[in-house]
């Protein structure tokens, strides 16, 4: 799951942490053995063509198919910078959220106010989770998929369970 829970010590009143990231299918070790295994298939139409006047005609064109390849991948990587944080503390809970371009969106409000919502169909996304409190409603693992908002959902409602009201 590209989120983590990061619980206090036993009895503590501390906060917990929970921390959402984008997954990441190829790390940047599997994107440097792929730019090399694409650049190796790509010379090898230029193999005949050693010592002739049309390798140098080819090779810019094949040069600026790997570029634009390594262009792409690195844009996914930036845009993989996102993440939020949110803390639910004894008597408040806090999301932060950075985007891609490092602009910092936060949230809070208070503990017994909060609650927690999913809605199935008519948000950006599926089964989209939000947070509501202190009059405002905010997303939260919206680049998650499908499944993984689900058990996002089933985990928040366990760490901020419904408070029943009385009167």
């Amino acid at each position: 799951m590209p989120y983590h829970w990061s619980a206090p010590p036993l009895g503590a009143q501390d906060n917990i942490t929970l921390t959402l990231w984008p997954h990441r299918s190829l790390p940047r070790r599997g994107f440097a053995g792929f730019l090399l295994a694409t650049f190796v298939l790509i010379c090898i139409p230029l193999l005949p063509l050693l010592g002739t006047a049309v390798l140098w005609g080819m090779l810019p064109f094949l040069l600026l198919a790997v570029g634009a390849i390594w262009w792409a991948l690195e844009a996914t990587y930036r845009s993989a910078r996102l993440s939020e944080v949110l803390t639910l503390g004894p008597d408040e809970v806090h999301l932060r959220r950075v985007e891609a371009k490092g602009e910092v969106r936060e949230w809070q409000c208070n503990r017994y106010w909060t609650r927690v919502a999913m809605h199935v169909t008519g948000g950006p996304v599926a089964h989209y989770v939000t947070l509501a409190g202190n009059g405002r409603e905010v997303e939260i693992g919206a680049f998650l998929s499908e499944d993984e908002r689900k058990a996002l959902y089933a985990d928040l409602c366990r760490a901020l369970p419904m408070v029943p009201k009385t009167g």
